[in-house]
Parts: structure tokens; sequence; C-alpha cells
């Protein structure tokens, strides 16, 4: 299995840089795993809502400019559909199953995902209605994807 991460912007604090490096470690026996950070654009001065739509659209081009069109595309949207773990095993499990093996999750930046981006995803997965800071996001896909990967193969994982 082929997992990618497409995120906007970089880690920049090392707390989340080590969580990250320790959750692609444990993943490495599952899958290959690959993070593509994209360029998160800078505002110019206080954000309107036209420079919100100018910047989903700039990052949300870079996103799709990025993804493998064989990819089953994943973006994590507030509005998205929630799943147990147990659940996103199985829909990992699934995919797998029906050859699918080549898995892009997408995590926009700070003012969210393009509509263009959301309409081109297979699935909008909510890990929460509530707003989580994008670089922490992209810990805890990695540790939901760990989770999904010890569940599917029954192994133990603290709960």
């Amino acid at each position: 299995m082929h997992l990618e991460i497409v995120a906007v912007g970089k880690l920049k604090e090392r707390y989340l840089k080590q969580g990250v490096e320790e959750y692609l470690k444990r993943l490495k026996p599952y899958a290959r795993v690959d993070v593509v950070e994209i360029p998160e654009e800078k505002p110019a001065g206080s954000l309107t809502s036209a420079e919100e739509d100018r910047i989903r659209t700039r990052e949300g081009e870079r996103i799709l400019s990025r993804l493998h069109p064989e990819a089953h595309v994943i973006a994590l949207a507030i509005e998205g559909k929630s799943l147990s773990s147990e659940e996103m095993a199985e829909y990992i499990d699934r995919l797998a199953t029906y050859g699918r093996s080549r898995i892009s999750f997408v995590i926009g930046g700070s003012v969210g995902l393009s509509p263009d981006v959301l309409r081109g995803s297979d699935l909008l997965l909510s890990f929460s209605r509530m707003t989580f800071p994008h670089q922490l996001m992209r810990l805890i896909l990695l540790e939901q994807l760990y989770r999904s990967f010890k569940i599917i193969r029954g192994e133990t994982y603290h709960k």
C-alpha cells in the first residue's frame, strides 16, 4: 500500500516534527508513506473573504497538481464524514482488497481547501466538528493510519 499525505505548509514546532517522524517510522512495516508539503500562501494583510478564496484557489491548484491520477483521494474537511477508528481501518482494508492501493490524504492550510479539491476527492473525512491546526492534523492522521493498520492486522494497540 502506498499512502501519500499532501499537506499545506511546513511543520514548524519541534514536538510535531518528532511525533510525525515517530509515526512514519511505525508505519514502515505496513505501508510506504510519503509526505508532500505544499507551500502555504502568505496573506497580504488582513484576510477578507476574497483573499481567503484566492489563497484556497492557489493552494488548491498546487494540491491538485501533486495528486497521482490513480490515487483514491481523501480530503480532511470539517464537513466530511466521521468514521470511528475501526470504520477507517475497514475503509482502508476495503480499498486494498479492491485494488486501490494508492491513497492520498489531503490536509488544507489555515483557510481550508478549495472547492475544486473537495469536489475532486473520493471521500471527505472529518476527524471532528472542532477546528484543529492543520499542522497538528498531520500528526493525528498518521496516528490514526497506524492504528488502522494495527486493527487490520489484528495486532494489539493501546486504547
